[in-house]
């Protein structure tokens, strides 16, 4: 039986990814960088950290990678706080007001940093439904490394048979897989190029699983 459930935030609780994405593009123009939209989507997944030691290693770029985090963050955060439009996935609230309600622990295991999770969770007061929130800044490697998914995992007092990843990407899929953590994949209109092969199951909208639904899944 499912105790918990372990979130992705970004394409799966909020579509932050338009942000996200004004914000590296306005980054690779300062450095006067051309990445392909098939290269950017393999990023999805990635942590800022990971995604600009992966610019690094392909473009001429001289910058450190903590001031190339911080020149991004700042872009991102600006764009955040000036979108007025941005609003939870549809269907995504019910669901989480529906596990807590029904006593589901909640964790979110997110390649977001602390900072933007803070401002996702404060914005949208989703704080309450969570036990923990786990950021992929806090590990070296990035989804599809397993490390997030099992620290999440860990600190939720579950093992893993008994706990489920809801994921949008292919990196996270993998990382869930290789965590050994049944994987719900998410196939959103607004996440493009993404392999959805590996998961569990799919679902493209949030009115296919309830709590009884999830509850009941045989890992």
């Amino acid at each position: 039986m499912i105790k918990t459930v372990i979130f992705d935030m970004d394409g799966v609780i909020v579509d932050t990814e338009p942000v996200h994405h004004y914000a590296y593009n306005q980054h690779f123009k300062k450095l006067n960088i051309e990445v392909s939209p098939e290269m950017y989507a393999s990023f999805t997944g990635n942590s800022t950290k990971n995604t600009y030691e992966k610019i690094k290693a392909n473009f001429d770029v001289v910058e450190e990678i903590p001031d190339l985090v911080e020149t991004k963050r700042n872009l991102f955060n600006d764009a955040f706080d000036s979108k007025e439009d941005l609003c939870l996935i549809e269907g995504v609230e019910k669901l989480i007001k529906e596990l807590y309600s029904n006593g589901m622990q909640l964790v979110l295991a997110s390649s977001s940093a602390n900072v933007t999770i803070d401002r996702v969770f404060t914005r949208f007061g989703l704080h309450k439904y969570f036990t923990h929130l786990v950021s992929g800044e806090d590990f070296p490697n990035s989804k599809p490394h397993p490390a997030i998914f099992q620290h999440a995992a860990k600190l939720s007092g579950t093992s893993v048979e008994n706990c489920i990843v809801i994921e949008d990407s292919t990196n996270g899929i993998l990382a869930a897989k290789a965590a050994g953590i049944f994987c719900i994949g998410y196939d959103s209109i607004n996440t493009k190029l993404q392999d959805y092969s590996k998961a569990d199951i799919v679902i493209r909208d949030f009115s296919e699983v309830n709590f009884d639904i999830i509850r009941n899944i045989k890992n």
